[in-house]
């Protein structure tokens, strides 16, 4: 599909530099080809742009299926304990070579990385990550997703609930402040804003609003401004984060606060947005910001379900993300699409209002181009464009017989007919490989780290279950408050 948005039963597209050339409707014409063009025959195939993941965190790609469903000021006690021991270079290296690998493999072309890090970032860090996603030749933007205020400032009621001991830890200050935290992004930004022809880019990224101070918040806000850097922020994706606005923001909700304060611009990737009410909507839509929709984290934490007609009726662009892979225990947006596609079903009864498949490939797609802001687009099969394509073969079952194109890959695609996937005009996955990587040997190293990390896995919870009755209390009361609106079943 072109720009006009027109299909090719049969087109040849001309690919040079990285970028999409040409496309010309028909096979290509006898002796077009110049003797170092790599031809490929697409016959028999669907070629799509590539899928976006516009939403991940790379830190936790080696601990799918470690945790039961849990709500997410709970399951975040267990999986990143402010007391959690570092670890070393390559342990980053190859847990984000997992998720990169995951996704190359199932058409995925360009990843949005909001990577933290436990106990704090470093350049050692950073740069294990991003050289994985060099190697491995996929698109891909981090930011760093860490916050500088003590976790008894960011949550609701725990200063009343803590005992002494444990509420003196919770008002003792992060490891890094906000100092050491812009000198990891200029690290970001020097060594790796950019590389590799621009496949290499940089965010920012508070975590969220109620997470950090206002001058940091501020200081990350004229990093996205001067550089042009989506900015990355976790928002209402919680009934208790509403609860918080009521009781820490002057009765404000956590949108209000960011516009009150400035924040709130075409940069910003709001993440989840599941309790937003009207007024946050029409405010969002004003700033021209993009959601990141991640349905299936959402029902995996209980969070609730996104009010996705709304948005859509507004305008606002909403693109898709896996979340991290412990909250969605695999990294496979044909599912996410599959259920984005779905889940919404159920916020009305009229059906004209359900998604349609056609909504989920734009949300998929060009949803998640819009969130890149890269500077050469992608998300399209246009002259121009980057050359971010994926071969998907319609002879298997998924698209066997051929009723819809569109409904089949949102209903019925699980990945399983990627063929090719490429980058920046580079093939990087191709008969069940991607090139260049040895993906067994990858993946029993990643077994060997994953039995050496088991024991301080075992520690970090034991210490978390210390936290965790009152972390309970917590959320239950913040449950039971009546915020002005249902998300839930």
């Amino acid at each position: 599909m072109d720009a006009q948005g027109t299909e090719h039963q049969r087109a040849t597209v001309l690919i040079e530099g990285g970028l999409i050339k040409a496309v010309l409707p028909g096979a290509p014409s006898d002796g077009t080809s110049a003797s170092d063009t790599q031809e490929i025959d697409g016959t028999g195939h669907l070629l799509m742009p590539g899928l976006i993941n516009a939403h991940f965190h790379s830190s936790v790609n080696h601990l799918k299926g470690a945790l039961d469903s849990l709500p997410l000021e709970i399951f975040m006690l267990y999986e990143s304990p402010s007391d959690g021991l570092a670890v070393d270079a390559r342990v980053a290296y190859v847990r984000t070579m997992l998720g990169a690998l995951e996704m190359l493999k199932g058409g995925v072309t360009t990843v949005l990385d909001d990577a933290f890090f436990v106990p704090t970032p470093t350049p050692e860090l950073i740069d294990a990550v991003m050289q994985a996603y060099q190697d491995c030749g996929i698109r891909a933007v981090l930011a760093l997703d860490q916050p500088n205020l003590p976790e008894l400032d960011k949550l609701p009621f725990l200063a009343e609930l803590l005992p002494p001991p444990l509420r003196a830890r919770a008002a003792a200050d992060p490891t890094m402040d906000a100092d050491g935290l812009l000198a990891c992004y200029r690290h970001l930004l020097e060594r790796w804003h950019g590389r590799e022809q621009g496949r290499l880019r940089a965010a920012v990224s508070c975590s969220a609003p109620q997470r950090v101070t206002r001058p940091y918040f501020h200081a990350l806000d004229e990093l996205s401004r001067q550089h042009g850097l989506p900015f990355y922020i976790h928002i209402l994706e919680t009934q208790l984060q509403r609860v918080l606005g009521l009781e820490r923001f002057g009765g404000r909700s956590l949108i209000r606060y960011v516009h009150d304060e400035g924040f709130l611009s075409d940069r910003m990737n709001i993440i989840h947005g599941v309790w937003l009410d009207e007024a946050d909507m029409d405010l969002i839509a004003q700033a021209g910001a993009v959601i990141a929709h991640n349905p299936i984290s959402n029902l995996r934490l209980g969070s609730g379900v996104m009010p996705f007609r709304q948005l859509r009726s507004r305008g606002i662009p909403i693109c898709l993300g896996t979340d991290e892979a412990i909250a969605d225990d695999a990294v496979s947006m044909w599912s996410v699409a599959k259920l984005a596609g779905l889940i919404h079903n159920l916020n009305g009864a009229d059906y004209e209002a359900w998604p349609k498949a056609e909504e989920v490939l734009d949300c998929l797609i060009r949803g998640g181009a819009r969130a890149l802001r890269s500077p050469v687009p992608i998300g399209q099969i246009t002259a121009g464009h980057q050359a971010d394509l994926v071969l998907i073969d319609l002879d298997t079952l998924a698209f066997t017989p051929l009723n819809d194109l569109r409904r089949q890959l949102v209903y019925c695609e699980n990945g399983s007919s990627v063929r090719l996937t490429m980058v920046a005009g580079r093939i990087v996955y191709e008969h069940g490989a991607v090139k260049g990587i040895d993906e067994g040997a990858l993946r029993q190293e990643a077994r060997e780290q994953a039995a050496r990390l088991n024991s301080q896995n075992a520690l970090r919870h034991a210490a978390a279950d210390e936290w965790l009755p009152y972390y309970r209390e917590m959320y239950l009361r913040a449950a039971a408050r009546d915020v002005g609106m249902r998300r839930r079943l």
